[in-house]
């Protein structure tokens, strides 16, 4: 899609209409308000781990939502343990351990709906250093930028292990070719891209913008550390 986006808004609302109205979304519908899922998102998460670091890989943070349910699926099938945040951030962060997960397990625990049977909360002080990330996105660009359904939790997410003393790894997303614009506005806390994965093609952004250090406080409302006791915690 080569348009020029004035506000993340138009860009999301031209992404979510060009997936309905083609065809390429996938369950749930509709796509729009949340991060879509897409035809093709099965062999996006395959190629995914063809190119280091996925291909050996050991710790990965994959987001929650519908079309890297196929991330969180080929991770533990390579014996990957992965972190998964959980929904708004009410219960931080849990962990998948293919250790103790069958095969013909991987697929319901993969599922959002159904991975509190095997997955393991985690507290932040027992999160590990991870080997990259990998995140859900509405629009993307080939410089590295994004922008998600609008929230900001996996900027946020990512502000939380930098806040941790986390060293920054690898930010990955698998999106359908629809789903890249030209270019989309951009804010300091923005997560920052390196590679791009759709089903046909694989992009490593050239020079990814540079990454959050920390979490922006003043950008937080009473509301957010009332909802989000991770923040909570995080301030003390």
């Amino acid at each position: 899609m080569d348009v020029r986006f004035d506000t993340k808004s138009a860009a999301r609302e031209a992404v979510w209409d060009a997936l309905e109205d083609e065809g390429i979304a996938r369950f749930p519908f509709p796509p729009h308000g949340r991060i879509p899922n897409f035809e093709g998102a099965p062999a996006a998460a395959e190629r995914l781990f063809e190119e280091p670091p996925f291909t050996g890989a050991r710790r990965l943070k994959v987001n929650p939502d519908a079309p890297q349910r196929h991330v969180r699926i080929e991770a533990l099938r390579r014996g990957c343990v992965v972190f998964v945040p959980t929904p708004r951030l009410r219960g931080g962060f849990k962990r998948l351990d293919p250790a103790s997960i069958s095969d013909d397990e991987t697929k319901p625990a993969a599922s959002l709906s159904k991975m509190d049977r095997w997955a393991e909360p985690v507290a932040l002080d027992d999160l590990p250093p991870l080997d990259a990330i990998v995140t859900g996105s509405v629009a993307v660009t080939t410089g590295g930028h994004r922008c998600g359904k609008g929230e900001g939790y996996s900027d946020l997410e990512y502000a939380i292990l930098r806040e941790l003393g986390h060293d920054p790894v690898p930010v990955a997303t698998t999106v359908h070719s629809r789903q890249r614009v030209a270019s989309v506005p951009t804010d300091p806390h923005d997560l920052p891209l390196a590679r791009i994965v759709t089903p046909e093609q694989t992009i490593d952004v050239a020079d990814p913008p540079a990454p959050p250090t920390g979490i922006d406080w003043t950008a937080l409302s009473a509301a957010d550390l009332e909802e989000m006791p991770v923040l909570r915690e995080l301030r003390g």
